[in-house]
């Protein structure tokens, strides 16, 4: 198809502002889908986003729109992420688009995330076309929601869209605004190869298919692919687009979006962000990649049973080609034996992985509680990072330990302003201003240590506000802080999954808090196991399991005291010699005891 006649798009928004919803009546009008196929959130194939509701993963879909000016458009529709802890994903998905659509809920109006995809969007150039979705709702305000676009990001609020995905309303015009707005790309059809690769899952049949924007030349079945980042060379497999299934279609030229199964079986042949160039007539000169996500939440995942091990390491290779963010390296602990020490964009993406492995994979996992990364300036002047409290070099070399600090965006009803401020300074937070965007509502703008952000904060963040408040957040530096390392003993030998990084005011109360919540959680043996938690050499808590004790004196009744001492002594010599070779099975439960520390 001629270039002119093809618009490439994504939908932006915040998470549950209707996004797949809006996909979904996109794909019923163009026909792409037929009605015996529709269901609900069609692009979200995973079980684990139709359960949640939440969209994962980008997807790409290509459609045909007869538009009003009675020309056919080839509309290339990449449906994203709303979550805070996939923006990567929207930020790869915004590289292969000319346009944005943002969708704003005519209840709720902006929130966090709808300002940081809005700016990603901006960052890249991007034609926006703004749209006011949920005009159904009773509580809906259409008319403020576009007046506060307007004064966001100065388009006139006469221009703004307002519809209502899931009735259908004013949908059409959805359409005609990506094709009356959206530039068509500007690539050479003439040029040699040169294709971004924009995501990618592994099959078991066609090995890596990487999802690709052609920019210049052609894509074609017969032709000997080269990836410049990664060097290496593959003879494709299946060219084709999505519609939303593949469609096995040959070729992609330049300006359209489709799919290339490479045939190759590791990932890192196959890079997100790689160029793909053919391998006779390769291009000078590679795409701009993007930047690589960071990770900054750190965890161990072990298998339960030892011998699962290799079934681990295949499939957490297999789900970080569907997730360029994941980091993982082999770690061992003395408690848990061998795993890896993985790294996550955040706790929900931590949470969407493990279900992933233990649905996708059918492995059992235990998880260890998440930790962020310190930089460690030693006495030598040398720097470490590290993001295992195991890692920690000794007291004596340590010269001072960094922690991450977060800016983070608050929106809120003025109501929940109190609550929220004690909430952000109970976690070491510092505030930084306010914005008043309208009468009721406010930007309110804090500086948080991360490791107080990665625990829970979400949730408490949704109970003092009623479910109100949105959250974005962005690392802003390292600064040092007086932290420490706790140790966590059991029966006298230390716990290292258990260990943990906490600044020093909190340490007494997070011991005793995390001694008291093992206690109770750590099955009773036959002899007493002390569980203690220490700060070096020194024991700042403890708490004892009782022993279970058989009733040796059940047979003596009155008689001589001697006797009973007697008996009474012999167990104890017994319950002695059973300690010294006895080991306590800890239950996954006592690992993420850590994380429900905060409740108390």
């Amino acid at each position: 198809m001629d270039q002119s006649h093809i618009r490439n798009f994504c939908i932006i928004a915040h998470i549950d502002h209707g996004k797949s919803t809006l996909a979904d009546r996109l794909l019923e009008m163009t026909e792409t889908i037929s009605d015996r196929d529709m269901t609900e959130q069609v692009l979200d194939s995973m079980d684990l986003e139709r359960e949640r509701g939440v969209t994962i993963k980008a997807s790409a879909v290509r459609m045909r729109h007869h538009a009003a000016d009675g020309e056919t458009y080839q509309i290339n529709l990449i449906d994203t992420p709303g979550h805070v802890d996939f923006a990567y994903e929207v930020s790869r998905a915004l590289q292969a688009c000319e346009g944005a659509v943002l969708v704003v809920d005519a209840a709720q109006g902006i929130e966090a995330q709808t300002l940081a995809n809005l700016y990603l969007a901006l960052d890249a150039d991007l034609e926006i076309i703004p749209v006011v979705n949920k005009i159904d709702l009773p509580a809906a305000r259409p008319d403020e929601v576009a007046e506060e676009i307007e004064q966001l990001i100065g388009i006139d609020a006469a221009d703004v869209l307002q519809i209502s995905a899931k009735n259908g309303t004013n949908v059409g015009q959805v359409l005609e605004a990506v094709v009356q707005r959206v530039p068509p790309p500007e690539g050479q059809p003439d040029a040699p190869l040169r294709a971004l690769i924009f995501d990618s899952h592994y099959d078991p049949y066609k090995g890596v298919i990487a999802y690709v924007r052609v920019v210049d030349g052609c894509l074609e079945m017969n032709h000997d692919l080269h990836m410049m980042a990664t060097g290496a060379n593959c003879d494709p497999i299946e060219v084709g687009v999505f519609s939303p299934v593949m469609v096995d279609t040959k070729r992609i030229a330049a300006g359209e979006v489709g799919y290339v199964a490479t045939g190759l079986k590791t990932i890192r042949e196959v890079r997100v962000g790689d160029t793909v160039t053919t391998l006779k007539t390769p291009a000078q000169k590679p795409l701009a990649g993007y930047q690589p996500a960071k990770p900054m939440v750190f965890a161990g995942i072990y298998p339960v049973e030892n011998e699962d091990y290799p079934e681990l390491r295949d499939a957490i290779e297999k789900l970080q080609l569907n997730d360029a963010a994941l980091v993982f390296e082999p770690e061992t602990s003395q408690a848990l034996n061998f795993g890896f020490r993985v790294g996550f964009l955040g706790l929900f993406h931590m949470e969407i992985v493990q279900e992933r492995l233990e649905r996708e994979y059918d492995l059992d996992i235990i998880a260890t509680a998440p930790s962020v990364e310190y930089e460690v300036l030693k006495t030598s002047g040398e720097v470490i990072t590290i993001d295992s409290p195991s890692q920690l070099p000794d007291e004596g070399e340590i010269e001072e330990i960094r922690e991450p600090w977060m800016a983070i965006e608050i929106f809120t009803p003025t109501d929940y302003i109190g609550p929220i401020m004690e909430l952000v300074t109970g976690k070491r937070g510092e505030y930084t201003g306010t914005d008043y965007i309208d009468r009721t509502r406010v930007l309110l703008k804090f500086d948080i240590p991360l490791a107080e952000l990665v625990v829970d904060f979400y949730n408490y963040l949704k109970s003092a506000s009623r479910g109100y408040a949105s959250l974005d957040y962005r690392f802003k530096e390292y600064r040092p802080e007086d932290l420490v390392k706790m140790d966590i003993l059991v029966n006298e030998q230390p716990l290292d999954a258990l260990a943990m990084i906490v600044h020093r005011e909190h340490a007494y109360a997070k011991g005793q808090a995390l001694v008291s919540k093992l206690k109770e959680l750590i099955p009773r043996q036959m002899f007493v196991v002390p569980i203690q938690a220490a700060i070096g050499k020194r024991v700042i808590s403890r708490a004892n399991v009782k022993a279970m004790r058989k009733d040796v004196l059940s047979k003596c009744y009155g008689g001589d005291v001697t006797r009973k001492r007697k008996l009474l002594e012999k167990q104890k010599k017994g319950k002695k010699r059973m300690k010294m070779v006895g080991s306590v099975e800890v239950p996954q439960e006592a690992f993420m005891a850590v994380l429900s520390l905060n409740e108390d």
